[in-house]
């Protein structure tokens, strides 16, 4: 049959793919291959539509059978390429291009595959040798400048040793100045070039570089370049030369470029600058007289732009800091003139605040002026240019409060509930998609109320914040900041359904699922009904991954849409934002938490540990980055105090390295000891590259080293009742180790039986692994079975413990400690189930004699299962008790202040009825969820 009557029959495939329609992609493809049954591309199509179908088995015998025959064309390596990303198999797509471009060397399109798939890789040494070779076949500039990227990028890798690291980079600028045409061609070259300058400490050979005409031009017209200027001027010493030209822009051009005013301030102090030896007095005569100059050509600024731009009024504070940083100031007046004269022009703007919060930490005399100047403000006002000069006194006045006490902040919050009430007239008239001017008013109000909850720990100061927050929403739909608040006092108070919602209408795209998904994401598994069959906050965190999918999979096209395009200066912030994300400490706390309602959720099995064991030793071994985002959280407390992100967290603590390290080591253990895996079975198992290693292991220490150290820092970041749950944990896996490690079958056997199951499902067994014929019934051992010793203390008395410390908070008035440790009795009991699934097996425990063992993990289970169904009785009954009358009434009881202030009863009703309908539903949810874990687990 030709090639085009092929190509139509083959066509429906790719329109089904494209589509999304895996089945009929299967259906057309088994169709054919009937026909061609040796046809790569049709394999490669059908390989596709199986990954895409999550039939991964079969996905992988088809896609060995393609790999093997070697393709060439361009269809089948495209199809393998996707094949092979959604296997995460990099390196064999590698292998597989680097296959075809040696069967066709002259084929620059092959290279060009090749040098890409090493990218995608990020193996940058064999992408340097790929580049290389294109660029002596085909001699083109371009190739040159990879080889000279992936140099850099390849001395640059955490592994790389500091004396290789800078043969590369020498080796770069070799390769740079062999380049027939020079770097200033273009300023991505240019950048490049000067980078690797930088790298080498070539600082003269940069400056050299800079001072042409050429490079000139190129610093004016492109910031990357200018960045990196500015930062040679500054390794040269040129910080007055720097000033100089930032004057020029200034007073010449009009560039009210924020880093030209400091580059202009830094030049102004550069006799003081000198090091830690004190200037002599000429020194000090010279910076005055600079600052005098300065200050008179700041005042020019100001006078010429007026009150249309606040460069130089931001400017001259900036001057007055850094003058009496230095000393150079006589006038005890000048800060708080500038201050005031800056308000009076600024403070009707919405940066006024945060513009002076740099410059308003002021002494006892210079305060008491400043304080005076804003008490004298009008706080009338019937136009928003007034309401916003009011909010910024409210703001500042807040900011610089000595202490917080009872009486006076009750009546900060009454005033600014009022006075946002008042407010709310002048943006009657706005669309629904407007932001009302009175905002900033409600947050100052919620701020008011949380600080006084801080202050009395009476729940009653948080309803009151809750109404105020909603009733704002109805107003302001579209408040962003708004929002976050309410999340944050709403899983306060154990009501996380509240939360949730509040999170699901911020419009969060992208990256914001990395960076703010902690607001609701955070130790959500205490509030997750998973037990009871409720995959709300489960779903959650898996919609909160989509995110590193995308990462994984776009991101390199990303990276190579900038080689091919020759943007040089993007490439390594690419990478950067690549790796950030790959391996982001949010990701992987969601993983812990998904990961505690998965095994609420699922009857425990082999298959669920040896899969999530995996996994979490994948993530064990990352370096993580902290992408959260809490600064987006308005704050408006008192300097004096903690800010509303610390006032705020569940728990008084925000988990970070050290949480996760140490759950990360409590699950990895029981998982292991669990699980019939050892490193063999899995390097034969695994589908897909094994993530890079980390180079800052010392050698010579074992996985069980390091999981078995818990450093005092991390324990830190632990509740009291999550220490407790570690501590328990580290005893029970010490004392079932020796059973485990007794009992575990050879990986011979285990990967026999894992064959087997393979063949059972796609008809072949697994490649590469021999089976190995088993004498008799299980596997012989040399050794006696362990001697039975007695459970460790902490073990047998942990959930009687944990019921205690129940007892003594389940009758707070926020559910949410109650919660807490129903979680941790939880979390202990399953991974009491993990560490004793082996022994569940009669015939195990026969053969090796472990009757006293099973007998006293028995007695240890059914003290668990007693404890845990008497917190889940009583977590019911508190939540009976949250969904009454005498509740909400309670709840609207302590909202009469902003009732009186004109807040309709019935909407704080409303409120009320949500807020304890949530707490009602997650005590409930919570107490009968470990009523089912104990069923499920009461007859094994």
């Amino acid at each position: 049959m030709s090639t085009a009557a092929l190509e139509r029959q083959i066509r429906p495939i790719y329109d089904a793919l494209d589509t999304g329609s895996n089945k009929s992609a299967l259906v057309t493809c088994n169709k054919l291959l009937k026909k061609y049954p040796r046809n790569e591309l049709i394999k490669a199509l059908k390989a596709l539509a199986l990954v895409r179908s999550q039939k991964v088995e079969e996905a992988l015998i088809l896609c060995d059978e393609v790999l093997e025959v070697k393709p060439t064309s361009d269809a089948t390596l495209t199809a393998m390429m996707h094949v092979l990303r959604g296997l995460g198999r990099h390196k064999d797509m590698v292998k597989m291009f680097e296959e075809a471009y040696k069967q066709q060397p002259l084929n620059e399109e092959l290279g060009a595959q090749t040098f890409f798939a090493n990218v995608r890789a990020g193996q940058w040494k064999s992408a340097q040798l790929v580049a290389t070779r294109m660029n002596k076949q085909f001699q083109d500039d371009r190739y040159l400048y990879w080889t000279i990227i992936c140099t850099v990028l390849q001395a640059e890798e955490p592994g790389t040793q500091p004396e290789m690291r800078n043969i590369l980079y020498r080796l770069a600028q070799r390769l740079m100045v062999s380049s027939p045409t020079p770097s200033y061609i273009n300023a991505e070259r240019f950048h490049l070039h000067l980078s690797i300058l930088l790298k080498l400490n070539l600082v003269d050979d940069a400056h050299k570089l800079l001072d042409s005409q050429v490079g000139k031009n190129i610093c004016a017209t492109n910031l990357s370049c200018n960045e990196l200027r500015r930062e040679v001027w500054k390794l040269k010493g040129l910080v007055k030369e720097e000033g100089e030209q930032a004057k020029n822009l200034i007073t010449e051009k009009n560039d009210r470029n924020w880093l030209e005013f400091l580059s202009l301030l830094d030049g102004t102090f550069v006799e003081l600058t000198g090091g830690e030896v004190a200037p002599s007095e000429e020194a000090l005569e010279a910076a005055r007289t600079n600052v005098q100059e300065t200050k008179e050509l700041l005042l020019r600024v100001v006078e010429k732009d007026g009150p249309k731009d606040r460069s130089g009024l931001l400017a001259l504070l900036e001057l007055e800091k850094r003058t009496r940083v230095h000393g150079l100031s006589d006038d005890k007046t000048r800060l708080v003139c500038l201050l005031k004269e800056y308000f009076e022009k600024i403070g009707d703007k919405a940066c006024c605040y945060e513009d002076l919060k740099p410059y308003i930490e002021l002494g006892s005399d210079e305060l008491a002026q400043w304080t005076s100047f804003l008490d004298a403000v009008s706080t009338s006002f019937s136009t928003g240019k007034e309401l916003r000069r009011l909010i910024n006194v409210y703001k500042l006045q807040r900011y610089n409060l000595s202490e917080i006490t009872l009486e006076a902040e009750t009546t900060r919050a009454t005033l600014y509930t009022e006075k946002y009430i008042e407010a709310l007239k002048l943006g009657v008239d706005l669309p629904t998609t407007e932001l009302q001017p009175a905002d900033d008013l409600v947050l100052l109000a919620a701020s008011s109320y949380v600080s006084l909850w801080k202050l009395t720990n009476d729940d009653g100061y948080l309803y009151t914040a809750t109404a105020l927050l909603e009733y704002a929403l109805t107003k302001s739909k579209q408040s962003f900041l708004t929002r976050l608040m309410l999340i944050r006092i709403y899983r306060l108070l154990g009501a996380p359904a509240q939360a949730l919602e509040h999170y699901r209408a911020l419009p969060i795209k992208q990256v914001q699922n990395d960076t703010l998904s902690h607001f609701v994401l955070s130790r959500s598994s205490t509030f997750s009904l998973a037990a009871t069959g409720d995959l709300t906050f489960a779903t959650e965190c898996l919609e909160s991954t989509q995110i590193y999918l995308s990462n994984s999979q776009e991101t390199g096209d990303f990276i190579i849409r900038a080689f091919t395009s020759e943007k040089y200066s993007q490439i390594p912030e690419f990478i950067i934002f690549e790796d950030r994300l790959e391996n982001s400490l949010q990701r992987d706390l969601v993983k812990m938490e998904h990961l505690r309602m998965r095994l609420a959720h699922e009857n425990m099995n082999s298959d669920i540990i040896d899969m999530e064991l995996i996994e979490l030793k994948f993530i064990f071994d990352r370096v993580h980055h902290d992408n959260r985002d809490t600064a987006i959280l308005s704050d408006y407390q008192p300097r004096s105090s903690p800010n509303f992100n610390e006032q705020t967290l569940l728990f008084n603590t925000f988990e970070g390295f050290g949480f996760l390290r140490t759950m990360l080591k409590v699950y990895i253990r029981a998982l292991q000891q669990g699980s019939d895996l050892d490193d063999t079975v899995e390097e034969k198992l695994l589908i897909g590259d094994r993530p890079k290693q980390r180079v800052d292991l010392a050698s010579g220490v074992t996985l069980r080293d390091r999981l078995i150290v818990q450093p005092e820092e991390d324990l830190e970041e632990l509740t009291q009742d999550e220490a407790l749950l570690v501590e328990f944990a580290s005893a029970l896996a010490d004392w079932l180790e020796v059973y485990h490690d007794y009992t575990r079958p050879p990986p011979a056997i285990v990967l026999a039986e894992a064959s087997k199951q393979t063949e059972l499902k796609t008809g072949h067994p697994l490649k590469g692994i021999e089976i190995t014929s088993a004498n008799g019934n299980g596997h012989k051992k040399d050794e006696e079975s362990p001697a039975f010793v007695e459970p460790p203390e902490v073990v047998t008395s942990f959930f009687e413990d944990i019921k205690a410390r129940f007892d003594e908070v389940k009758d707070a008035n926020s559910p949410v400690e109650a919660l807490h440790l129903a979680a941790v009795a939880q979390e202990a009991f399953l991974i009491l189930i993990i560490e004793t699934l082996r022994f569940k097996n009669q015939t195990v425990v026969k053969q090796n004699k472990l009757g006293t063992l099973v007998a006293s993990i028995k007695t240890i289970r059914t003290n668990a299962i007693s404890n845990l169904k008497d917190i889940s009785t009583d977590l019911v009954k508190r939540g009976e008790s949250e969904g009454t009358s005498e509740a909400r009434k309670a709840f609207v009881e302590e909202c009469s202040g902003i009732i009186n202030a004109g807040i309709d009863h019935d909407f704080v009703l409303n409120i009320a009825k949500k807020e304890t309908d949530a707490r009602k539903k997650v005590l409930e949810g919570f107490g009968k969820g470990i009523n089912r874990i104990c069923a499920n687990y009461t007859s094994s």
